[in-house]
């Protein structure tokens, strides 16, 4: 793993991530469980992580995808997106169970970009604050107290540099 990973980086785990969810086999548990991305059967071979928020509801199979930071790509530029005040947060997700041989998978809800992310892409996760777990988890809030658009301010993007390739040259 990368030296410079942090907990929650998104590209320290590869394509799986830890979700926390309600126990299916005991709704008083929650807890933390190893997920994948949507199953790609289902989709002619293409992950599908995402899924939009408007015009849905998700009143079961609700998790969330804990998080310091999301990357964001422009064209060739790769930007990283964190917390203005350093604090990590959960991404708003849905679980799908196990299906054959595809493991327990996951898919993130997008909600329209606050204006620090909007210069880069339209859409990002939904953010769901440490104080709102339960409400998400519960269904103790209406979704649209949840899923919504953050406010400026929120967050801070840095463009991630590749670094340049050395070369040496013999004469």
């Amino acid at each position: 793993m990368d030296s410079k990973a942090t907990p929650f980086d998104s590209e320290a785990l590869g394509s799986r991530r830890a979700i926390i969810r309600r126990n299916p086999d005991d709704v008083h548990e929650v807890e933390m469980i190893e997920a994948w991305g949507s199953n790609p059967r289902f989709s002619d071979g293409v992950c599908y992580e995402f899924i939009r928020s408007e015009g849905r509801s998700f009143p079961s199979n609700r998790c969330l995808v804990p998080a310091s930071e999301f990357h964001i790509r422009n064209g060739e530029k790769k930007f990283r997106v964190t917390m203005e005040d350093g604090n990590f947060f959960y991404l708003a997700a849905i679980w799908e169970p196990a299906i054959g041989d595809w493991p327990v998978s996951y898919r993130i809800i997008t909600v329209d970009a606050n204006p620090e992310v909007m210069r880069y892409q339209e859409r990002h996760g939904a953010i769901i604050q440490r104080r709102q777990v339960m409400q998400w988890l519960d269904c103790q809030a209406p979704e649209t107290d949840l899923l919504v658009t953050p406010p400026a301010h929120l967050f801070l993007v840095k463009e991630i540099l590749t670094k340049p390739v050395q070369t040496s040259l013999a004469f």
